[in-house]
Formats: C-alpha cells, sequence, structure tokens
C-alpha cells in the first residue's frame, strides 16, 4: 500500500471538519441561549460559557445579576434540550445537556461578573503568579480596584490597588465562613 494515500506516516490526523462542527454547535447553541433567555424573559441571566465534551456532554454556563436559581437553571435546561432534539444536532439523541452557574470557585470571566460581584472578598492572581487579597471595589472596562488591609486593629493598613485586566491572569470569589 502506498503512503501517498495515507500522507506520512504517523501524521494521520483526527478530521478537521470534527473541530468545525463543534465550533459550528457552540455558535448555534451560544444563539439558542441568547433566544430562549430573551423568550422567558431573563434580562439579568446572561451566558458564561459553553463546553463540549467529546462524549456529546453540552455544558452551558450562566450567570445572573440578582442570582441564579435552580429553577432558572431547569427551566432554560428544557427549553434548550427540546430544540436541541427538534432541530436533529444529534440525530442519535447521543447528547446530555447541562446548564448551570460556573461554580464559586470558578475564576470570573466577564465584565459583567466582575461588576455583579463589587463589595465582595478576591483573591487576584497576576500574570506574574503574585496574589493579593481585597474587597473588590471598582470595575471599569480596564480593570479593577481592591481593597486591602494588612495587619490587625489599630495597626491595619488599608490600601486601594488597581489593577488593569491585561495584567490579571484570573480572580475567584472568597467565600467567607
Amino acid at each position: 500500500m502506498s503512503d501517498k494515500r495515507l500522507g506520512k506516516k504517523g501524521t494521520a490526523s483526527f478530521p478537521s471538519s470534527f473541530i468545525m462542527t463543534q465550533d459550528t454547535t457552540i455558535t448555534a447553541i451560544e444563539t439558542l441561549v441568547h433566544q430562549i433567555l430573551a423568550h422567558i424573559e431573563a434580562e439579568d441571566v446572561f451566558l458564561v460559557s459553553i463546553k463540549i465534551k467529546p462524549t456529546n456532554n453540552i455544558k452551558v454556563f450562566l450567570d445572573a445579576d440578582s442570582g441564579l436559581s435552580i429553577d432558572k437553571c431547569v427551566k432554560i435546561n428544557r427549553a434548550m434540550y427540546k430544540v436541541v432534539e427538534e432541530k436533529g444536532w444529534y440525530p442519535d439523541g447521543n447528547f446530555s445537556l447541562e446548564v448551570s452557574s460556573p461554580g464559586i470557585d470558578e475564576p470570573l470571566k466577564l465584565l459583567r461578573q466582575y461588576k455583579k460581584n463589587i463589595g465582595r472578598k478576591v483573591e487576584v492572581t497576576l500574570n506574574d503568579e503574585k496574589k493579593t487579597e481585597g474587597k473588590l471595589l471598582e470595575v471599569t472596562e480596564e480593570g479593577i480596584t481592591i481593597e486591602t488591609t494588612t495587619g490587625k486593629n489599630k495597626k491595619a493598613i488599608i490600601e486601594q490597588k488597581q489593577f488593569a485586566f491585561s495584567d490579571i491572569k484570573q480572580t475567584k470569589i472568597i467565600i467567607a465562613f
């Protein structure tokens, strides 16, 4: 058998159409999410991200300015599931769909997430891996301002630090118990 048909030995790759199909599916799901959110009048709910695993497990991560309830997630999931089935995006029905919030341990990704968390304690990790904890005070298009406290009681020093988004690797909410 000739190597001309197969290309160089060991270089056979996964079909590029799969990547294109997955990108197309993500775009279609993104459009569907926006249509459903408009239809069910969930103005404060917004899309954070979409992930599709090779097992056709579709994960849609949403957030809301006023908090995302389980009831809203269930309503959106049911509406999406129905449309995905009707459109035949997975003709054999071999897919699963999860609609949820990203989870408290996930970093903030969108400006809208930062804004909704003003007043909460955050941990900012910079591109150089330095970490700073403090209260999120302000969010602009360019970056954030946090209030840090070093020392305790009368010796406490309170400072405001600004960070450009271009310098931030990730920001996570710190849950205080």
